[in-house]
């Protein structure tokens, strides 16, 4: 049997060797029978339901009422921002990074010198002293110098996220009788799994405005959003739209004093333990493309073809070579109707996932296919965030270069349970059981000039 690889579950669960596994279509029970997952089954001493499941009289003929051979999930749990990224292990807690060439200056272009002055080294050289020498030239003569480029370190934590969840020994007994859902660990195990990994998606997208002190206490600094993955809009950012952003991100928090400012600024600044950004400027490295028109959220700007192609050509300009765009549908959407009013046409392009460098291979019918600018994939995303004060704006744009943007595992997801149906009550502290999810990584990223955002859009 054929099977698909569409999300981050999926492709989990081919990792482990589980695929195709879940709860199946079992019977939901009515509240009669089980009212919480950890609060028992209620109608053990009602004699009566009403229409919270509560007691009355007379009802009791009600008791086994039966709502539907499966659980139906009513809210949309989808992963894709997690997902797009390629998954490498954990092996070190930073890296280096060059910041400067030998010679030449930092910026996307080789910078050098019309005039004469500038020895070899200089951030602007002139321009007959970057390489060409003499017929036996001297050592450490003006042509022949010693050069070196500049280096920096950057570094990232491993984050850890859990969700727990517990059930009581009465509840999973009750759940296998009557018209119970059966399994009752193995239905609540499969959700909380969705639940998850939609947390960590909701992680990537995490907008910068909530880098602020709704997270933690604001005289310590001690920001507990700094616990979650590093957002994608925080990693993708430059010295200018922070710059901008700052009284503008108060305005949207709500909040106004300098302490609170500065405290903002600190969160969104820092990145990999370096603070360029604070002080950066256009050549810094740290700084990637962004585009967020005249003002960060104010005075949003009509999405054109014309805001998305320059974004492309200066991340190619830099070096970069985006390999998709991330966006909501909305914007999506937007582009299409762009395209369709010049008599384009949208391409569509086969993505085959990748694990740990393992690709899908054409044939197996593990990819799917999307839709594309400029043979870029476009991957929605329902969590992605509008940057903007206009309520009917779009969703932000992410232009990533995933060769060096990656999601680091130090542990992959995994599940742990104990309680009083393993024999040991004692383990969780109450006549019930106790379920798990962890995950332990970081997203890190290497080359900041090949990432591009585009924000403020309506």
């Amino acid at each position: 049997m054929t099977k698909y690889i569409n999300t981050m579950k999926d492709l989990e669960a081919a990792t482990y060797g589980s695929l195709g596994g879940g709860a199946g279509n079992s019977l939901l029970k009515s509240a009669g029978v089980v009212g919480a997952i950890s609060s028992g089954f209620k109608g053990s001493s009602d004699l009566t339901i009403d229409l919270n499941g509560t007691a009355g009289s007379n009802l009791t003929a009600l008791y086994n009422m039966v709502y539907g051979q499966k659980v139906w999930a009513m809210i949309n749990q989808e992963i894709n921002p997690l997902s797009i990224l390629p998954k490498r292990p954990y092996t070190s807690s930073g890296w280096r990074v060059m910041i400067a060439r030998p010679q030449g200056g930092s910026g996307a272009a080789f910078s050098v010198n019309t005039t004469t002055g500038n020895a070899q080294g200089n951030a602007s050289p002139d321009a007959d002293l970057i390489g060409g020498v003499g017929e036996n030239e001297a050592l450490d003569s003006t042509s022949l110098e010693a050069l070196a480029p500049e280096y920096d370190v950057l570094y990232m934590n491993p984050k850890i996220v859990a969700h727990m969840f517990d059930y009581s020994e009465l509840a999973a007994e009750m759940a296998r009788i009557d018209d119970g859902v059966g399994d009752l660990r193995k239905l609540i195990r499969e959700d909380m799994g969705k639940h998850h990994a939609e947390s960590q998606s909701k992680m990537v997208v995490m907008p910068l405005e909530l880098y602020d002190s709704f997270g933690g206490d604001i005289s310590t600094g001690a920001e507990k959003i700094r616990r979650n993955y590093t957002s994608l809009l925080k990693v993708v950012s430059s010295f200018d739209e922070l710059a901008d952003a700052g009284g503008q991100l108060d305005e949207l928090c709500g909040v106004g004093t300098v302490t609170e400012h500065a405290h903002l600024d600190a969160d969104v600044s820092t990145l990999y333990g370096n603070v360029s950004r604070a002080s950066g400027g256009a050549a810094s490295f740290m700084d990637s493309v962004v585009n967020y028109g005249s003002s960060y959220a104010l005075a949003g700007r009509v999405l054109t073809l014309s805001i998305i192609n320059d974004v492309i050509q200066n991340l190619r300009l830099n070096g970069g070579t985006p390999k998709v765009i991330l966006t909501g549908y909305d914007t999506i959407q937007a582009i299409s109707d762009l395209l369709q009013s010049q008599e384009r046409f949208m391409d569509s392009k086969e993505v085959m996932p990748s694990h740990n460098g393992v690709k899908g291979v054409k044939g197996a019918e593990v990819g799917f296919r999307v839709a594309t600018y400029y043979d870029i994939p476009l991957i929605p995303a329902k969590d992605m965030p509008k940057t903007g004060s206009a309520a009917s704006g779009l969703s932000d744009m992410l232009l990533l270069d995933t060769d060096h943007l990656w999601f680091a595992t130090m542990k992959p997801t995994q599940y742990f349970e104990d309680g009083i149906s393993h024999g040991n009550p004692f383990g969780v502290g109450v006549l019930g059981n106790r379920g798990l999810y962890r995950t332990m990584g970081e997203i890190g990223c290497t080359f900041f000039k090949g990432q591009g955002k585009i924000t403020n859009l309506k």
